[in-house]
């Protein structure tokens, strides 16, 4: 039987980590890269650690890939310095106005570019093909352009013209994240060793921003006990 080869790109994130294991424990990849990119985000350290954590338990290769000059242009307050604003669970209601200010322009076209061409140099050195995948979920209306299945279809037209062909696949685009919580659980994901705030206080989760906020809401919804360890409650 043949080995079936797989790149994840991993933000150490609740969606990414479960992506990673979904792959292994269920549809069964023989090899997979972790794929890491540090592009200045504010969350970098817990975002290594806990992408090198899911590649130590799936037993897979931990590879990262700086893009300084993604930092450079991007005015996202993922990477710039500035007040993160203390989102309420009301709020939650209509979040697009404070999701606009931490979009990163392009930054999933990059990092899958990215990642084509770590698959394309692998083929081309020892001629095995990996099918490339992202932990994109439901983001309803409110979603940003590169996190759709539009995209993900356009991007794997572009990697049939411009590559050997490598696939794109995105298994939790139509989940949302009450539902990619309970899936992890059943594959034994530590939940606890995953990432979503913006700007972590020491090491931990700020509890406030709107990352954490939509975090704890999918735990209250999957009815699952959240054991995140939050600066705030």
């Amino acid at each position: 039987m043949q080995i079936k080869r797989a790149i994840v790109l991993c933000s150490g994130g609740l969606d990414s980590v479960t992506t990673a294991f979904y792959v292994k424990t269920i549809l069964k990849y023989g090899e997979i890269i972790i794929l890491f990119f540090n592009y200045g985000q504010r969350a970098l350290k817990l975002e290594r650690k806990y992408s090198k954590n899911c590649a130590k338990d799936i037993n897979a290769k931990f590879i990262e890939m700086k893009m300084d000059s993604l930092k450079a242009i991007s005015e996202s307050l993922i990477n710039k310095k500035g007040a993160i604003k203390k989102f309420t669970r009301k709020e939650l209601n209509n979040t697009r106005k404070e999701s606009e200010k931490f979009y990163v322009p392009c930054r999933n076209t990059i990092f899958l570019v990215s990642a084509l061409a770590l698959a394309e140099s692998i083929y081309m050195k020892k001629k095995e093909k990996y099918d490339l995948f992202v932990g994109f979920k439901c983001e309803g209306k409110e979603s940003y352009p590169d996190t759709t299945k539009e995209f993900v279809k356009e991007i794997n037209r572009l990697s049939k013209i411009s590559t050997f062909g490598f696939r794109i696949l995105s298994p939790l685009i139509d989940k949302d994240k009450e539902d990619i919580i309970i899936l992890a659980k059943k594959i034994g994901v530590d939940l606890k060793n995953t990432v979503s705030c913006y700007s972590p206080i020491k090491g931990r989760h700020c509890g406030f921003c709107l990352a954490c906020m939509l975090r704890k809401e999918g735990f209250y919804w999957a009815n699952i006990k959240d054991n995140t360890n939050y600066v705030a409650r």
